[in-house]
């Protein structure tokens, strides 16, 4: 073979691959785009008014509106930290509505290694667990000697009984639970590095399961102040 056949035979298929490339990342977008439409299809269909509010941080897409007559903030966090096994797809779940508790409360479960949704490393207080919370969870805040009703606050636990719920925060702006939506697919990440989480949408029924136990759980603090006045 002549060097200008070789020649030409290497630039076709660094063409190839090129086209190819170009191909797999069209690919690649359009399966982005048509999940976040998926996802926000399902979102509106409980929160009629979700407004995407994302800032262009990597990884993060948020959305807003009203639930109820309650502010919310829904929010899927991609976690790609190198102390995971796998990398994460998280749904954060947030009721913007003022809360009677006197700090910051922040349950985890699990709490083996930093997050990039929370700041639940950053407290500087572990709060003793009353009865009724789960044996994984770790429990602070960041006022030493806050007391919260934490009796009231293990009755409204069930989600953190199948492994998905991961953190319980509650503030005296709001309250919010994140849930594990998706690990990345082994295979490909093992392979090619590359978080994938398959197609599927989020589920309204999970939506509208989250922002139930946060009303419930926000309204009986607010309760239960109100009575001890």
């Amino acid at each position: 073979m002549s060097e200008v056949t070789s020649a030409l035979f290497a630039g076709a298929i660094a063409l190839a691959v090129i086209l190819h490339l170009a191909w797999l990342a069209r690919r690649s977008r359009g399966r982005v785009s048509a999940a976040l439409a998926a996802d926000e299809a399902g979102i509106r269909s409980i929160i009629a008014d979700a407004t995407n509010v994302s800032d262009d941080t990597a990884g993060v897409i948020t959305w807003e509106g009203t639930w109820n007559g309650r502010r919310v903030q829904l929010r899927t966090i991609v976690d790609t930290l190198a102390t995971r096994k796998l990398p994460a797809r998280w749904l954060s779940v947030s009721m913007m509505e003022k809360v009677a508790v006197p700090a910051t409360f922040d349950m985890m479960m699990r709490p083996g290694s930093p997050t990039t949704f929370s700041n639940f490393d950053h407290l500087e207080h572990t709060l003793p667990k009353a009865p009724g919370f789960p044996a994984e969870a770790v429990l602070r805040t960041d006022l030493r000697g806050a007391r919260f009703p934490q009796g009231l606050i293990a009755d409204h636990l069930e989600l953190f009984s199948d492994g998905r719920a991961k953190e319980l925060l509650i503030t005296p702006k709001g309250v919010r639970i994140v849930w594990l939506l998706a690990e990345a697919e082994r295979a490909r990440y093992g392979v090619f590095r590359q978080a994938a989480f398959g197609t599927g949408a989020i589920d309204p029924a999970l939506i509208a399961r989250l922002l139930t136990s946060l009303r419930d759980l926000r309204d009986a603090i607010n309760r239960n102040e109100r009575q001890a006045a």
